[in-house]
């Protein structure tokens, strides 16, 4: 059974720094799949940044330059580095793993940032 677990977010003003990061379990291969989403209040649920099935890294254009996702096969964690935070970046995250038939997800993170 996949399960991920997902820790730090909070509340931090514009300009700064928060750092996501989810570990997973129940995964037999590697990281490839794992990533981010996030959902704004009254908004639909988004893409962050994520490593794909194939490997490679996809960030939303809205995060390019200023969020970096990172991942260790071995422990199967995925990290998301957030800079340069600002109030558009506020909502829920959640760690997303999907396998192209399944997709799993994390509880879910807050982060604000207030102007």
């Amino acid at each position: 059974q996949v399960q991920l677990a997902e820790s730090g977010g909070g509340s931090v003003q514009a300009g700064g720094s928060l750092r996501l990061s989810c570990a997973a379990s129940g995964i037999t291969l590697g990281i490839n799949g794992m990533g981010w989403y996030r959902q704004a209040p009254g908004k639909q649920r988004e893409l962050v940044a994520t490593f794909t099935i194939g490997g490679r890294t996809v960030y939303a254009g809205s995060v390019k330059g200023r969020f970096f996702i990172s991942g260790d096969n071995a422990k199967k964690t995925v990290d998301l580095q957030m800079n340069s935070l600002n109030p558009e970046d506020t909502g829920v995250y959640y760690c997303h793993y999907g396998t192209g038939y399944r997709d799993y997800w994390g509880q879910g993170t807050q982060v604000t940032v207030s102007s």
